[in-house]
């Protein structure tokens, strides 16, 4: 199996990045589509990732028959814990009647069973970054041998059932086998004094460019949704991952004059409890949160106890907009976040929250986040300028 040799600085150590199982099985479908349509085992597929990373990933079991061609890239998970290193991941790729690029799941792959997943209820967990990316795989292979017809992709792990029992997934409503994921198409692996070490640094370097106000986001999701949707300025944003205590306590330690968090409700609802550090291992009690302003707003004893059942906080959203008890329930759930954001800020730091979900839109902002969207926008003005 072929190593990815790309490195990420935490702390005072270097890490090596692994493979999503995203990119595994965008290569997978590669190497198959190649052999279905040119008639050649390739011994390796190089893939473009969102990340800008080209990864080259060995080929294994390549096999063919009338019609359809399957092979498998074995995970490289680099210096990351994670449960599916060294696994297979196979696609096979039939030829179609029907235009374009089918995906489904296979053996392996779970099944989405609950609303508020990045895929729809029956659809195989193979996440929108994934599909795009196999998708682009199987296209490529096509225009490079001149085939006009389509394609149906399956996409399956060996040994994911059994796997998939010690992640997340049933909790969520994936059953049957693991997920497809990865937004950047690498792993980048990160311990947790490593990941606190990253939070200080990264606030540490913008502190030191001259930045007094910060955007605070902990992952992708609120990287995207404060860069598309509120169009804030990337040159003064820094990632907490699940540390926003810490990010809260460096940066008024630092000086930084104000903090505006902008995070998906996954996480940020946990704040309304107190739980500073989001992480699933440390505290959970998100739908307790929920369930506890659903009470607050109204709701009945049966709709409170399927908040606290639901498996996925957009799930639970949706039980509450179906009563007419969102919008009610979060307005003080979000109060509730901003009593603890304050609590934990220090040195006169100033710290506000944004708090959004991607079925629901924008959730709520505390008191003062409006003042602190207009100085960041006044500011990239001036920038611009």
């Amino acid at each position: 199996m072929r190593r990815l040799e790309h490195y990420v600085s935490a702390g005072s150590r270097r890490l090596r990045c692994g493979y999503t199982t995203g990119t595994c099985a965008a290569a997978a479908t590669r190497a198959a589509a190649e052999l279905l349509l040119a008639g050649e085992v390739v011994p390796n597929v190089v893939v473009g990732t969102p990340a800008g990373v080209d990864c080259v990933l060995d080929v294994e079991q390549a096999q063919h028959g009338d019609g359809w061609a399957s092979c498998a890239v074995r995970k490289d998970a680099g210096d990351d814990p994670d449960v599916t290193d060294g696994v297979l991941v196979c696609s096979r790729v039939s030829l179609s009647s029907t235009p374009g690029v089918a995906i489904d799941g296979g053996e392996g792959v779970g099944r989405v069973t609950s609303l508020g997943l990045d895929q729809p209820v029956g659809a195989a967990a193979i996440n929108a970054t994934p599909r795009a990316m196999i998708e682009r795989e199987a296209s490529l292979a096509c225009a490079q041998h001149g085939y006009a017809g389509g394609l149906a992709v399956i996409i399956s792990i060996p040994g994911g059932r059994e796997l998939a029992s010690r992640t997340f997934n049933p909790r969520l409503g994936i059953e049957g086998g693991l997920s497809v994921l990865g937004t950047s198409g690498i792993v980048r692996p990160m311990s947790e004094e490593a990941l606190v070490q990253t939070v200080r640094l990264e606030l540490r370097v913008l502190r030191e460019r001259g930045v007094r106000d910060v955007v605070v986001v902990p992952g992708n999701y609120g990287r995207d949704y404060a860069l598309g949707t509120l169009g804030l300025d990337q040159r003064c944003m820094a990632s907490c991952s699940n540390h926003l205590g810490v990010a809260i306590d460096e940066a008024g330690m630092l000086g930084f004059s104000s903090m505006l968090v902008v995070g998906h409700a996954g996480k940020l609802v946990k704040v309304a409890a107190g739980i500073l550090n989001t992480h699933s291992r440390v505290a959970d009690g998100r739908m307790e949160v929920l369930a506890a302003h659903a009470a607050m707003a109204g709701a009945s004893v049966e709709l409170v106890g399927r908040v606290l059942d639901a498996p996925t906080v957009d799930a639970a959203l949706a039980l509450l907009d179906e009563a007419g008890l969102r919008e009610r329930a979060m307005l003080p759930l979000v109060a509730r976040m901003e009593r603890y954001l304050r609590v934990r800020a220090t040195g006169g730091l100033a710290v506000e929250a944004v708090v959004f979900s991607h079925a629901w839109g924008e959730l709520g902002r505390t008191s003062g986040a409006d003042a602190l969207l207009e100085l960041h926008k006044a500011k990239r003005e001036d920038d611009d300028d």
